[in-house]
């Protein structure tokens, strides 16, 4: 129960931490945010119904959340990427790059486990011995020159690989474009995390919270997708189809019957 409450209390500190650094420290991008730049009349001819098989009974409350998603992402999350890079040299950055990847192979290699996956899971247990060791906890992927490759697993993926199906579609808060079993999978991963803690941060809530802003600064950093780009009114649904069938894909083709698992 202590470390359930310790990572909501790291939670709320992290959504703090970013607001108050984020909107009071850092140049803020001008004008409010766009949802769309093209009318939906460009697109829909009248009287067609027009619908992607993705089942989302919770629409509403979803597409409130992405407008709320873009507009942190906007206004918060993004400038504080924009210092990060700004103020960090590339060779610290590809170091913290390399220690949060190699961080996450203890996940890839519980679900590898998980999934009766063993030449996989060896790979991977390989992988966090060679980086963790002559990689100097990370900072460095010998590994991967070794002929062992960052194999990635999660526990939605798991539930999936035995058969369990996606649920509502649902978009989090400050995560984005999930699912039933993808949000059961990173709850379930999380608790992991923290009940294994490779890193000792469990009573430590000043490391806790170090650690998991520079994670989520990290992790935004390298994703390229920017909200309400593509300008098409249209967005809310293509970014829910594509995140499905993207999942649906990665699970298709970690079944046994196809023989071919995901790099």
């Amino acid at each position: 129960m202590m470390r359930k409450a310790n990572s909501i209390n790291i939670l709320g500190f992290l959504l703090l931490g970013f607001s108050l650094f984020g909107c009071s420290t850092l140049p803020q991008t001008s004008g409010p945010v766009q949802p769309a730049r093209r009318p939906i009349s460009e697109y829909v001819k009248p009287g067609v119904q027009y619908s992607i098989d993705v089942y989302d009974p919770w629409e509403g409350f979803n597409r409130g959340m992405y407008t709320f998603n873009a507009g942190f992402d906007e206004y918060v999350l993004l400038p504080v990427v924009y210092a990060y890079e700004k103020i960090t040299p590339d060779f610290v950055e590809d170091r913290v790059s390399n220690f949060f990847s190699n961080i996450s192979d203890v996940r890839n290699l519980l679900n590898a486990a998980l999934q009766l996956k063993g030449e996989q899971a060896a790979q991977t247990f390989a992988r966090l011995v060679y980086n963790t060791t002559f990689g100097i906890v990370g900072l460095w992927d010998p590994a991967t020159a070794m002929g062992l490759p960052k194999r990635r697993e999660d526990f939605g993926l798991t539930l999936g690989y035995y058969g369990i199906g996606a649920g509502p579609y649902l978009v989090l808060p400050f995560l984005g474009p999930s699912n039933l079993r993808d949000t059961t999978g990173l709850v379930t991963d999380s608790l992991a995390s923290s009940t294994i803690d490779p890193l000792r941060l469990n009573n430590h809530p000043e490391r806790e919270i170090a650690y998991f802003t520079l994670e989520a600064i990290e992790t935004r950093q390298k994703i390229d997708f920017r909200y309400y780009e593509t300008g098409s009114p249209f967005e809310y649904s293509q970014i829910r189809f594509l995140y499905s069938r993207m999942r649906q894909f990665q699970i298709d083709v970690r079944k046994p019957e196809e023989g071919v698992e995901l790099p």
